[in-house]
């Protein structure tokens, strides 16, 4: 029998190709974010304003999404501080900080485009979708989904949740990041600084876990030890040891090699199928049902995407090594199970496999032979050695929609580890969520990984439907260097037209009360000084002078009683879905 040839990339092609965005009603959340992106994705803008955006064509009919904030958190500043990304994102100083970016808002905006994709998808396959809506306050409560989920589960943290953790600044005044996943690793770098044993050992936990807990109270004679040395001996100790260190680049600099590019590529191939295959859904169905996606993700970027498509009606199949996926075990734990791995996974069927073994690299071909997606976050080039890249796998199904989510997607040259935080140092993202008044520093929070898991979602969305619509399958990729360019967007524009990219002093910085925190849109509107003031007085005065205002969360714990939140079959937080379809 002969073998069937590899099939041909086509032209890049959009799925919103022929289709036309009309604007109408009052402004909303990331409106300028979600028609840039169905603009990227083909579709033809009125070039009008306004939150309600409506999606049509001949072929598919129309789909009009909305973007809301809420009833008491009217804005950027608000969301965060009723949502808890305050509360997150000021864990390494040990106060409530807000964003100086517009995290809620570019979530809020990346949803809805996924919104309206999976409507005209479900419009596509019979169903009548014809409406989404997306509040900023939900979009908020998932972005921090991990965070909320640990605060609510039966056990305690396994290492401390105190202020601390990176950057770091050798002697030469060279503020960086550091990176690796290894304990071994960790400790050579350390010693080939001189670092005191005992520092090194009692550093690695809260290093390991900053990503679980967004702060690393590490001791700090590490900091003491890398301020005695030079960014020469800084950079030899990671060579030897095999450690990653990435200087702070600045918003300019991101703005001087940017390189204009979408956040993500779809690249159809000239094999084709024939489209309808799971069509036979029912006529209330989510806009995914029947569809199959194969998940080997790890950490968070791939399984957050996975996580998303399970929530619009696909059954996701996730890929662990044998023995299951080691973070299952990650404390907290609810009814036996990581809290924060189920904020990610729950619901979703799992099959172990060896990739190293050719027996189960055959079968995972056979699975992906019958699925619709699949989806992974490999490290570069693995896919390729072990014949599970696109290429393979289209062999024996034209149909399949191939995702890869990485760090860099090749964009960069000598760039370092892929991971959330040295992505957020190499382009400026440290620079952009702190005010002018703060040193740069990138959050502990993982902006970039759950934002990166949306867009990668958005992506595989905009494959299925350009699927659909020409009966091609697609290789989609998307990066953390493409969450990046998409959140800091708007400061890099203003650094590469000459202007300070950065907030300032004191943007978006709660304020303090008697007993707590509060927020307002702008906090130099406040008419006097409100420390003195019990929390509920200070809102009252703030709100009889026609200021909004609410409390900053400060304990995640708080949310899980008066937040629209859930618990799953183990008894883990769940937030609700981002999405209302109608």
């Amino acid at each position: 029998m002969a073998t069937p040839a590899t099939p041909a990339v086509a032209r890049t092609a959009g799925p919103l190709d022929g289709l036309r965005l009309e604007h109408s009603g009052p402004p909303g959340p990331a409106d300028a974010l979600v028609t840039e992106h169905l603009r990227l994705l083909g579709a033809q803008t009125d070039g009008g304003s306004g939150g309600r955006l409506t999606v049509t064509g001949r072929d598919i009919g129309g789909v009009t999404a909305r973007t809301t904030w809420g009833e008491a958190a009217t804005d950027e500043a608000t969301v965060q501080a009723t949502t808890g990304i305050m509360a997150v994102h000021g864990r390494r100083d040990g106060t409530p900080r807000g964003l100086a970016v517009d995290y809620a808002s570019t979530a809020t905006g990346v949803l809805a485009v996924q919104g309206l994709l999976a409507g005209l998808l479900a419009r596509a396959r019979g169903l009548n979708v014809t409406h989404v809506e997306v509040s900023a306050e939900r979009a908020g409560l998932l972005t921090v989904s991990q965070y909320l989920a640990a605060a609510g589960a039966e056990e305690g943290e396994a290492t401390e949740l105190a202020p601390g953790g990176p950057p770091f600044t050798s002697t030469d005044g060279i503020v960086f990041e550091l990176e690796t996943l290894n304990p071994g690793v960790w400790a050579s770098f350390w010693r080939a600084l001189d670092a005191p044993d005992e520092s090194i050992r009692r550093g690695w936990q809260p290093f390991q876990f900053r990503y679980a807990t967004a702060c690393a109270p590490f001791p700090q004679t590490l900091h003491e030890t890398v301020r005695a040395s030079s960014w020469e001996r800084i950079r030899y100790a990671a060579e030897v040891s095999g450690a990653d260190v990435c200087p702070l680049r600045s918003l300019a600099d991101r703005a001087a090699e940017y390189d204009g590019a979408a956040p993500w590529e779809l690249a159809p191939h000239d094999a084709a199928y024939t489209p309808g295959r799971t069509t036979a859904i029912p006529t209330d169905g989510l806009p995914l049902a029947g569809f199959t996606v194969l998940e080997a993700g790890r950490r968070i970027q791939a399984p957050l995407a996975a996580h998303l498509l399970g929530l619009l009606g696909a059954e996701v199949v996730r890929i662990e090594p044998p023995g299951g996926d080691p973070l299952r075990g990650m404390p907290p734990a609810c009814s036996g199970v990581s809290a924060r791995w189920l904020a990610l996974n729950r619901g979703k069927k799992a099959v172990e496999v060896d990739i190293k073994s050719a027996a189960d690299r055959e079968r995972l071909r056979e699975m992906a032979a019958d699925a619709d997606v699949f989806l992974h976050n490999w490290a570069p080039g693995t896919a390729a050695r072990l014949g599970l890249d696109h290429e393979h796998l289209a062999l024996t199904n034209p149909a399949l929609v191939y995702a890869y989510t990485s760090g860099w997607a090749d964009r960069l040259s000598q760039a370092p580890m892929g991971t959330d935080f040295m992505v957020q140092a190499r382009t400026g993202v440290g620079e952009a969520v702190r005010p002018a008044d703060e040193p740069p520093a990138p959050s502990l929070m993982t902006l970039l990984d759950v934002l990166g898991g949306l867009l990668g979602a958005e992506a595989i969305l905009a494959g299925l439907l350009l699927r659909e619509r020409t009966g091609r399958g697609v290789r989609v990729d998307s990066s953390l260097l493409g969450a990046a360019d998409v959140l800091t967007a708007p400061h890099r524009a203003r650094a590469a037209q000459g202007l300070d990219p950065r907030r300032p002093a004191g943007f978006r910085r709660p304020l303090r009360t008697a007993d707590g925190w509060i927020a307002l849109a702008d906090p130099s509107a406040a008419p006097y000084d409100v420390s003195d003031l019990p929390t509920r007085q200070a809102l009252e005065r703030l709100r009889d002078r026609g200021l909004a205002a609410v409390p900053v969360v400060t304990d995640l714990a708080d949310l899980l009683a008066s937040a629209p939140i859930s618990r799953d079959a183990y008894g883990a937080p769940a937030v609700p879905d981002p999405w209302s379809f109608a």
